[in-house]
């Protein structure tokens, strides 16, 4: 499937699937295409009519606003996010016995030295799950200070926790209401240490809810989202008692599918990614356009949009403007893979 690892220095691992990410460098016009592209849709740079510069540049501007309506109108949705962990079966058990989510898959490739997990709740086509590496010898990652934590919708939280204690796993924060709402939360700990927020909710079919990462400049990465990626932003919340601000942006309303959180810490520019959480996967009906929009919109580009070796998948990986990684993944050719 489509995994790929952030390496630590001291250790050789292998990628966690077929699909191997070998970065290859992004446009350098890139940034002057995005600010010419600025300019000329908000009347910054005035020509005269008769220019043709100004004609060909017009042009580009308006080739480069189809590709963003585009953007917003593609068939994309998240298909799965992509972490290691150090026992795959004693996550498995966490993940089913605490947390309800039904294992999906599993394989192992011992020529490659690896096993992966697919979990969730419900089947791959149509929800968003996790997909789990475990690469041999290696017992332990570090998680580092960027990822902050996944969100899953419990009916009854205080019951989670209960079934977590007994199980013999790790509550960080006991049940309570959150500062300034009314929502129940607790949050808990999986054996490799990724942190789950426990979100007292009614039941949706999506009881996977969210992924929160730190990120340096929020507006920047917001509109990268928005622009080149096609999410909306749902809301926006400023937090000065807590000195941070969150941004919420998805493909649909929060309350019927998953989100990506971002959390912006005052001053905080820069956060260590460490080597276990790896990226998000988005389904796409073109990869080769959504690689146009990413660089057009300043992204990097570490995979050209193509197929993979072997299973003829096409994807495209980059980076958004904090460095975390996204994999476009062909709509048809995940169905494809599934079957």
């Amino acid at each position: 499937m489509i995994s790929s690892l952030m390496l630590p220095s001291a250790t050789t691992l292998r990628p966690c699937c077929s699909c191997s990410i070998i970065p290859s460098s992004s446009s350098s016009s890139s940034s002057r295409r995005l600010t010419l592209f600025h300019l000329l849709t908000t009347g910054a740079i005035v020509l005269p009519p008769q220019s043709q510069f100004f004609g060909a540049k017009l042009s580009q501007a308006n080739a480069a606003q189809n590709l963003f309506d585009w953007v917003q109108n593609d068939d994309r949705r998240f298909l799965h996010v992509v972490y290691s962990v150090a026992d795959l079966d004693k996550t498995i058990k966490f993940y089913t016995e605490c947390l309800g989510m039904k294992l999906l898959r599993k394989r192992d490739i011992p020529e490659d030295k690896y096993s992966n997990a697919f979990l969730g709740y419900g089947p791959e086509d149509s929800n968003f799950t996790v997909e789990l590496t475990y690469n041999y010898g290696v017992d332990n990652y570090d998680i580092g200070t960027g990822f902050g934590h996944f969100g899953v919708v419990a009916q009854d939280v205080a019951k989670t926790v209960d079934i977590v204690k007994a199980k013999g796993g790790k509550v960080t924060r006991e049940p309570g209401r959150v500062k300034g709402g009314s929502t129940v939360s607790a949050s808990v700990e999986d054996p490799s240490g990724y942190r789950f927020e426990l979100l007292e909710r009614r039941l949706t079919r999506e009881p996977l809810c969210q992924v929160m990462l730190r990120v340096g400049d929020l507006d920047r990465v917001i509109a990268f989202y928005e622009k080149a990626v096609g999410m909306k932003l749902l809301r926006k919340i400023d937090n000065p008692e807590e000195k941070n601000t969150v941004a919420v942006l998805g493909y649909g309303p929060e309350a019927n599918g998953p989100v990506l959180e971002l959390t912006y810490n005052y001053g905080v520019t820069n956060y260590d990614k460490g080597n276990g959480y790896t990226q998000i996967a988005i389904g796409t009906n073109d990869v080769y356009k959504t690689a146009e929009a990413i660089k057009l919109y300043g992204g990097k580009i570490i995979r050209e949009p193509g197929p993979l070796p072997g299973i003829n998948t096409k994807i495209v990986v980059c980076l958004d403007p904090d460095g975390w990684k996204l994999v476009f993944v062909d709509n048809v050719d995940f169905l494809k893979e599934l079957e």
